[in-house]
């Protein structure tokens, strides 16, 4: 993996949305209860990347207990129509989950939505390989206009 030597930001061109989603599992030895829901998500993403016209950019996935996708959508409508699309990988997973836990507490979902508009956004990658939102905006050097976290946010 490419590493990306010195310090480097990655400007935000508009508004985007940043989806935070999650499972936690609750009871490590049910395992026939939360794969079912980690597996949905495994088909969730590549029909993501497949389709750009989602709206849907990019993510980075952490996995414990409690598993963590960051994604980066280009708006919120295109992250609710995906959300409820009849077509979709996203609903049937949905229905399955809820009817699933009307029976069980062994795994829990959780996720929140942040809207992000341009301006209101900073990022900083020092010796890292492309990750997070320097996956979705260009990454340049941070000097300049770019060299601060208060220079980044536009002096707000």
């Amino acid at each position: 993996m490419k590493i990306n030597k010195g310090r480097m930001t990655a400007p935000a061109q508009g508004d985007f949305v940043v989806f935070l989603i999650g499972m936690r599992i609750n009871n490590p030895l049910a395992f026939r209860k939360w794969v079912p829901v980690f597996m949905a998500m495994g088909k969730m993403l590549p029909e993501l990347y497949k389709n750009p016209s989602l709206g849907f950019k990019s993510y980075e996935m952490w996995f414990s207990r409690t598993l963590i996708l960051v994604q980066y959508w280009e708006s919120s409508e295109k992250l609710l129509e995906y959300a409820k699309a009849k077509d979709s990988e996203h609903l049937p997973a949905w229905r399955a989950f809820n009817q699933a836990a009307a029976k069980s507490d062994a795994v829990g979902i959780w996720h929140e939505t942040y809207l992000v508009q341009k301006g209101n956004s900073e990022n900083m990658y020092v010796n890292m390989p492309t990750f997070g939102f320097g996956k979705v905006a260009d990454l340049v050097p941070a000097v300049g206009k770019f060299k601060s976290a208060k220079e980044r946010l536009g002096d707000q």
